[in-house]
């Protein structure tokens, strides 16, 4: 004390000790105990009831240059550019990624709004679907302010980010419906509205076309009962050119015919049909055996009548006439001689004859050929002709169906570039692209064991805080030396307090 006046009169400031540092924190115990009670709680309450159950889905956008759309083929097309990110067009990725629509379509899918009443619901109309829409406008608008999209230095990185307390598929899916609602958006920008739709019902209709022309086509082939008619029409010109060489070769043969036939005529003419082989002469003496033979019958037979009836009975006359007639031919074949002819066919007129039969046959059977042939000639003429009016139909129902065909193939070609841009767009092949989609988030966003004790180390602060400022504004004196400081009169005597 004496130190401390002595001090003052010399105006120097008094020396602080430890015991004065810490007096004020024991003179207001309480009031740090209590400080300290309620940050702890505050923490806690804060640890346990929202940081544990805070959760944050986060997401990553790469701003890239425009795509050019490579030919998609079998082969590798290296796609290079050297065009860079400008700030702008970063910005407009910003805007777009909080587009007010997006956010009615995020707060709809994921049941950010519920029916359940509250007691705001007393300044809403009554109507429930108003109702409904006007909630929906107003979460929308507080989930434009609440999701985070910042850009990282020097980079052409944007982070999204998302944080509320309670279940964690909320926050992944407000992001992940934004992230698909932010390409299609793109999409939607970059890409002609409905091109895909368009060539898609051009390919549907030329592919009925098609389907219409080869039923033609088909039906044509079964009326007709005609597959390939210009085949059939080229086989057919050479089957007639082989009719009309054998319908050549058959009319010479009928002229060859006819000669030999009029030659075969005039040498039978002149040829005699038989001719002599053999010729003998021959005596009567066989004769007159005979005759002799025949003459001692009728004698024996008149010898026996006679035994039975007299000379003048009708049956001897007869024999007896019988005998005359056998002596005179007796005596006749005495005086004669007799010559035999042997003849035959002639063999010169037997091989003409016969080549004439065969003649003729061939001569028949040549002028039904010619004539068979000039009738196949006929009819090969007449089918030519209807196969090449089926063959002009036919190719008329081809060049359709191949028209039709060819248009087919063009917009279906088209459809599925236009299906392979749309799928390379949908696949974040464009000017953005998701780099880290969004997740459901495994742990919440602070840990609530820091949060106490950083709750801790901020009650122990703010209760020695306080405790100064208490001592700060208490207006009482405390020490002896506050009042000599204050009122410079010296103390004379002190009593310390008692603890009741």
């Amino acid at each position: 004390m004496k130190n401390d006046r002595e001090n003052l009169r010399d105006g120097a400031m008094p020396e602080v000790t430890l015991r004065d540092v810490l007096s004020p924190l024991f003179r207001h115990r309480r009031v740090m105990i209590l400080s300290f009670c309620c940050v702890f709680a505050v923490a806690t309450l804060l640890a346990w009831l929202w940081a544990a159950r805070y959760y944050v889905a986060t997401m990553q956008v790469v701003v890239e240059p425009d795509r050019s759309d490579p030919t998609v083929s079998t082969t590798q097309v290296n796609v290079s550019g050297n065009r860079q990110i400008t700030a702008d067009q970063v910005s407009s990725e910003l805007a777009l990624l909080q587009g007010a629509d997006m956010m009615r379509t995020i707060v709809s899918d994921c049941g950010l709004v519920t029916d359940d009443a509250s007691w705001t619901d007393i300044f809403l109309p009554k109507d429930p679907n108003l109702r409904r829409a006007i909630k929906q406008e107003g979460a929308a608008r507080g989930l434009v302010k609440k999701i985070k999209v910042e850009v990282q230095t020097s980079s052409d990185v944007i982070d999204v980010k998302y944080g509320r307390p309670g279940d964690p598929q909320v926050p992944a899916c407000v992001l992940q419906n934004l992230g698909k609602l932010y390409l299609e958006k793109h999409l939607q920008l970059a890409r002609p509205a409905g091109t895909t739709d368009f060539f898609a019902q051009e390919a549907d209709k030329y592919r009925q076309s098609l389907a219409e022309s080869e039923k033609r086509l088909t039906d044509f082939s079964r009326t007709q009962g005609v597959a390939a008619p210009e085949l059939l029409r080229s086989d057919m010109a050479q089957q007639l050119a082989l009719t009309q060489t054998s319908l050549y070769q058959a009319q010479q043969a009928v002229a060859a015919d006819q000669k030999r036939m009029e030659d075969i005529k005039s040498q039978m003419i002149s040829t005699p049909s038989r001719s002599s082989t053999e010729e003998t002469t021959n005596s009567s003496n066989l004769l007159m055996q005979n005759l002799e033979a025949s003459l001692l019958a009728a004698q024996v037979k008149r010898t026996q009548l006679l035994l039975k009836y007299e000379p003048t009975y009708p049956l001897v006359k007869e024999v007896d006439e019988e005998i005359a007639e056998t002596k005179e031919a007796i005596a006749n074949a005495s005086n004669a001689k007799y010559v035999n002819t042997t003849t035959d066919r002639d063999p010169t007129y037997e091989f003409l004859r016969q080549d004439e039969a065969k003649t003729e046959a061939d001569l028949a059977s040549h002028r039904a050929a010619v004539a068979a042939l000039a009738g196949s000639i006929r009819d090969i003429h007449a089918q030519m002709v209807k196969l090449d009016q089926q063959a002009v139909t036919q190719a008329a129902l081809i060049r359709e169906a191949k028209a039709d065909e060819g248009n087919y193939l063009l917009y279906s070609g088209k459809r599925e570039e236009e299906r392979t841009s749309d799928a390379l767009d949908q696949k974040k092949i464009a000017n953005v692209a998701i780099a880290v989609p969004a997740v459901v988030p495994l742990l919440p966003q602070y840990n609530p064991l820091l949060i106490m004790f950083l709750g801790t180390i901020g009650g122990v602060f703010v209760a020695i805080a306080s405790a100064y400022a208490m001592e700060y504004f208490d207006p009482s004196f405390r020490t002896p030396q506050e009042v000599s400081d204050t009122l410079s009169i010296p103390v004379l005597a002190t009593m310390p307090k008692k603890v009741a």
